[in-house]
């Protein structure tokens, strides 16, 4: 067997994030209380930015009784980051843990699901890889609770991390939690008693399960004040949205130091400088271009959603980020970066832009979870002989919605309605 050296050419397809595109998603996913924080920032450290005096002040709110470099804790994020360190990561790890934690919101819980979190990662790393760091890392974090997706789960893993809890309350515990009828506290406390647990054991295990905090990352949470990106105003039964421009700082470039720089400069090259200079024309382009988006993204929900703003929120209409993508012409995990921490003013008061998104239950229909509690609610209604699930779902499916009989029973205890053989 001979070894022998050739050359060939390989051609392939590869995504790279530059310096300039990874600052901007990072811009592009900050609050505006954070995006404040950051333009003053820059305003002192850069020379060649400054505040525009024009900005709009809202003279109702008293700066002086408020200081945005308040901060009561260590911010949530950053606590969870700094704890990664005692666990000996490798690189791959680190970054999907960092991608995770970036998806936690401020109460604690996990507002992607692991599948969104792989879109967001542009399918570098896969749900399985998110969801082995999600259960063996981010759930071991302080405070205990942390990364939940639901309240149970929540409940679980502080359980789980409390180490002077018996194996036999633990074991209860879970028939607790587990079961579907949380709110029918006696015929759960038949189902422990019917296992051999005794009555006393149950009471104590309660006790247990209402001392977790359902909301543990407030307990981290930063003193902010919340103000809303947008605002939605109504003229006749014409909508409009619009950027919030109170109380925000507006910048423009020094021009005038700009020249006289790159004058003085024309002889002898200064990098440094004209670093600083690329900084501030980047950052003046990208938060127009972010907050440019912000409102997109806010029109087009706002047009989908119209409905909930006429005081009907049963006609609160399916809406996906892909749709939104689709729409505005932006990647998926674009959006979901825009819609995280964003705020809007509506006449229903302030509320949080993800909160207008609604997923379908069906795969055939748009219809709601909401919507189809209604129509479930009105099927039972109309019942002279109490019907089953499985009844319900084949008169659901006649009217081709598609449903599985597991949906129905969900959304049939959401709307805490007993079953059949109860009613």
């Amino acid at each position: 067997m001979s070894i022998t050296l050739s050359k060939n050419l390989k051609q392939k397809q590869s995504i790279k994030l530059t310096s300039s595109l990874k600052k901007s998603i990072d811009l592009l996913q900050l609050s505006r209380f954070e995006l404040v924080k950051k333009i003053e920032k820059e305003i002192i450290e850069n020379p060649f930015l400054e505040k525009n005096e024009t900005s709009i002040v809202d003279h109702n709110f008293n700066h002086s009784d408020f200081s945005f470099d308040i901060e009561s804790k260590v911010n949530l994020r950053e606590s969870l980051i700094k704890q990664l360190d005692d666990f000996h990561l490798n690189e791959k790890e680190i970054q999907i843990a960092k991608l995770i934690i970036g998806c936690i919101d401020e109460s604690g819980k996990l507002s992607e699901s692991t599948e969104q979190i792989e879109e967001i990662s542009n399918f570098i790393f896969t749900e399985k890889e998110i969801q082995d760091v999600l259960l063996n890392i981010i759930h071991s974090l302080h405070p205990r609770g942390i990364g939940y997706r639901n309240h149970k789960e929540c409940i679980k893993i502080q359980i789980d991390n409390k180490k002077n809890i018996s194996r036999v309350k633990k074991d209860l515990i879970g028939i607790i939690i587990q079961n579907e009828q949380l709110d029918n506290l006696s015929l759960i406390k038949k189902t422990a008693l019917e296992e051999g647990f005794t009555e006393k054991e149950f009471e104590s295990a309660i006790d247990e399960i209402k001392s977790c905090d359902l909301s543990p990352g407030l307990n981290y949470g930063t003193t902010e004040f919340i103000e809303a990106d947008l605002k939605i105003s109504f003229i006749n039964k014409n909508f409009k949205v619009e950027f919030n421009d109170e109380n925000f700082p507006l910048i423009k470039l020094d021009k005038d130091l700009i020249d006289s720089v790159k004058k003085e400069s024309k002889n002898k090259k200064n990098k440094e400088i004209m670093q600083k200079i690329n900084d501030a024309k980047w950052l003046l382009t990208s938060v127009k271009k972010r907050n440019d988006t912000v409102r997109n993204v806010g029109e087009y929900i706002c047009s989908k959603q119209i409905s909930f703003f006429e005081d009907n929120p049963l006609k609160l209409n399916t809406l996906s980020n892909k749709e939104i993508a689709d729409e505005i012409g932006v990647h998926p995990s674009t959006v979901s970066r825009i819609l995280r921490n964003k705020y809007i003013d509506t006449p229903k008061g302030i509320m949080q832009l993800k909160s207008l998104l609604v997923s379908s239950v069906s795969k055939t229909r748009d219809i709601s979870a909401i919507q189809l509690m209604k129509l479930i609610q009105d099927i039972i209604n109309s019942e002279k002989k109490p019907k089953s699930d499985k009844k319900i779902t084949i008169e659901l499916n006649k009217r081709g919605f598609s449903l599985a009989r597991r949906t129905i029973t969900k959304y049939r205890k959401k709307n805490n309605i007993p079953s059949s053989r109860y009613r």
